[in-house]
């Protein structure tokens, strides 16, 4: 689907809620599977996922396949009207074909190769696997072909995962021609990535080396911008083989993939556009045990929002149902009522489409603990009469629902691939673009203020205000998409380093942030430097912690020695982490200004007048304080405010509409009442239409969708 236009304002393009669970019939006794189906149908399930780790009971051994298990599965199923989406199974490549080609394992940075006996030890750039790949894939969709009951495909299984990362021989010659054929020359390539600094020039293409980190320092930023963009090539390239051989043998089949991590996919690429839509797997428990935002709810609506501005609306091919754990982690257990409420929070972000990771637990295997609708006794407990409301729910109100998105007031500029991975070859101990971008997410998600993100190519007129977070890499055709947005009433704010490198991660040779922002913005920056992180003892103890060079922190009457403070309004507040002292147009407005040491007066932050908006220039990076204090500046003007005015700590308000409708999401992610004022006029869909205007309570776990009058 090469003409696929990527949008965070796509809805998914289905005509039905799609709601079940993976299931994996391999698992468990025939006996089991006719009670199975009865009771998914009874819950209002209408599909099921399988059969993406069973590459080796599909082909036993090379060449000869055996399908009657996932047949008999199938068609139990669809007897029952529950539908099959099957999924090429290479994510766990049988023990016989590792036997005979060794040469396709991964193989980690201190030259190890990965062992058989997980999952994801193949690597995806190896010629060889690809060709098995296809060969899998290939057996399975003329087998399929035919099947009513078999409505669509994922590829893979969460890609990149576990470990995207390469170093095999395999991996180098791709990596080698993936350059050739960038570069042409090998000239050029040591242009891009510095060749004349410590004798890093190559004669050829085949004397390139991998990016293998302290060997023993730091290799080029150049260098690993292509490997990772290497990576991401590779893991499209490998999934582009499947796409071309299911769409060949049946279009009508819909085709998406399920992601887990985020790590080396290029979302505007070639990876997204292959697919009808693209499918998140959302463990908001999992995801704050290792975010520490403290706040599940929290972790899942800001894993959601950064997903959705990659192309819009997505399906959950696996919602956390319960605990989960493989050995070395596990997550906090949902309790009930908090199944139904982290389901609907992913339809309140974008999804069309919902699937309850697992049908039934495994009892063997590395997540024993991972539990499912189904408890291991085979008795269906709350969270199947919560799975079953939710899909009653669901496919009810399809109609209400599909066609819509998620509305935006506040965008902060998400999804570019290059910035991602410019930040990781140079971090320097600096908050990443994105890390930066979740206080203003968290700001507004405390204050029922809808944000999200998007990128700069996308269509930015539904907006209010843009945020750019420190993208260092920058192209001159996003300043005059932000021009002309900020012209036609936008506010455009543009946070301290961006646009101080070029695509081969080289710092540019004109002032920053380079001629086209500066005449955007009506500032250059004069001189630099780094800030102690807010609350940290020294300077360089962020650095320390994020992997850095270990140096010694200073000590703290030191770090407040040389302590940033500035002014905005009437309130002084720290700088933290970064800061640059700008020099201004005439026509250009000080917002916040230095307040001590030798910058005192100097202009930090700034404002300039373009057409009927603005163009606001940070020269640091957010602390919560800051975030407030611009917040409160920039978003009244604009027509910023709350979805709910005073909504109370715990609930969470999102919207979804399209030119016919408006739906407000409610919901009371803690487990006490919670009393909503000020809710605006309408219907609550999940209440039989019950009218509501003004007061809305909510049971501990509660919520609504509220079709607005009007």
């Amino acid at each position: 689907m090469s003409d696929k236009t990527l949008s965070v304002w796509n809805p998914v393009k289905t005509d039905r809620f799609l709601v079940g669970a993976p299931h994996y019939p391999e698992h468990v006794d025939e006996s089991y599977w006719e009670r199975d189906a009865e009771r998914m149908a009874k819950a209002g399930f209408n599909v099921v996922r399988m059969a993406e780790f069973a590459w080796h009971i599909l082909e036993p051994k090379l060449g000869t396949f055996d399908f009657d298990l996932f047949d008999r599965a199938i068609a139990m199923l669809g007897r029952y009207g529950i539908d099959t989406i099957m999924c090429t199974p290479t994510a766990t490549p049988p023990r016989w074909l590792t036997v005979a080609h060794p040469e396709i394992l991964r193989v980690d940075g201190k030259g190890r190769p990965m062992s058989h006996g997980s999952r994801q030890h193949c690597d995806t750039a190896s010629p060889v696997f690809r060709e098995h790949s296809r060969r899998i894939t290939k057996a399975m969709a003329e087998h399929y072909r035919d099947n009513p009951f078999v409505v669509g495909w994922q590829t893979d299984n969460e890609l990149n995962t576990s470990m995207p990362e390469s170093f095999s021989k395999a991996t180098l010659t791709e990596f080698q021609a993936f350059l050739a054929g960038r570069y042409g020359e090998i000239g050029k390539l040591n242009t891009a990535w510095g060749g004349d600094f410590w004798a890093t020039a190559y004669d050829s293409f085949d004397q390139v080396v991998l990016p293998i980190e302290f060997g023993p320092t730091f290799p080029s930023p150049g260098h690993l911008q292509d490997y990772h963009r290497f990576l991401a090539f590779s893991t499209a390239r490998f999934q582009h083989d499947q796409v071309e051989i299911l769409r060949a043998v049946k279009s009508s089949w819909f085709v998406f993939h399920n992601l887990g991590g985020l790590r080396d996919i290029d979302f505007r690429g070639q990876f997204t556009t292959d697919l009808d839509f693209v499918g998140y797997d959302i463990y908001p428990m999992l995801y704050d045990e290792f975010q520490r935002l403290g706040n599940h709810a929290k972790v899942q609506a800001l894993h959601l929002d950064i997903c959705r501005g990659f192309s819009g609306n997505y399906i959950v091919p696996e919602q956390q149902s319960g605990f989960g754990s493989q050995p070395g982690f596990c997550t906090l257990t949902p309790e009930p009522g908090e199944l139904r409420r982290m389901a609907l929070s992913s339809v309140a972000h974008g999804a069309d489409g919902l699937m309850f990771f697992r049908w039934r637990p495994a009892h063997f295997g590395a997540e024993i603990y991972w539990m499912g609708i189904i408890d291991h006794d085979d008795v269906a407990r709350h969270r199947y009469d919560e799975a079953k409301r939710f899909a009653t729910e669901m496919t009810a109100l399809a109609p209400k629902i599909l066609g819509t998105y998620v509305r935006m007031d506040v965008g902060i500029a998400g999804s570019d691939f290059d910035n991602q991975e410019a930040h990781k070859t140079y971090p320097i101990g600096l908050p990443s673009p994105q890390d930066d971008a979740i206080l203003l997410h968290q700001y507004c998600y405390d204050r029922g203020i809808a944000c999200g993100f998007i990128h700069p190519e996308d269509d930015l007129s539904k907006l209010k205000l843009l945020y750019v977070p420190h993208w260092v890499m920058w192209k001159d055709e996003w300043t005059e998409r932000l021009k002309s947005f900020a012209e036609q009433g936008g506010t455009v704010v543009i946070g301290a380093r961006t646009g101080t490198r070029n695509e081969d991660n080289h710092v540019i040779r004109e002032t920053a942030p380079g001629t086209a922002l500066s005449q955007l913005t009506g500032v250059r920056v004069e001189d630099f430097g780094r800030l102690a992180a807010p609350g940290a003892n020294g300077l360089f103890d962020v650095m320390e912690r994020s992997g850095g060079l270990v140096i010694p922190p200073n000590k703290p009457a030191e770090s407040r020695r040389r302590e940033r403070r500035f002014k905005i309004g009437n309130r002084e507040l720290v700088g933290g982490y970064f800061y640059e002292n700008l020099a201004i147009a005439s026509d250009v407005e000080v917002v916040a200004a230095w307040s001590n040491r030798y910058a005192e007066g100097q202009p930090m932050a700034t404002s300039r007048k373009l057409g009927k908006g603005q163009v606001v220039y940070v020269g640091t990076y957010l602390s919560p304080d800051l975030t407030a204090a611009l917040a409160e500046r920039l978003f009244a003007p604009v027509g910023i405010e709350p979805l709910i005015g005073d909504l109370p700590e715990g609930v969470e308000v999102t919207m979804r509409m399209n030119d016919d409708r408006r739906l407000l999401f409610i919901q009371n992610y803690t487990d006490q009442p919670a009393a909503i004022g000020g809710v605006p006029a309408g219907r609550d869909l999940l209440d039989a239409e019950k009218p509501v205007a003004g007061r809305l309570d909510l049971e501990g776990y509660g919520c609504a969708i509220i079709e607005l009058a009007g």
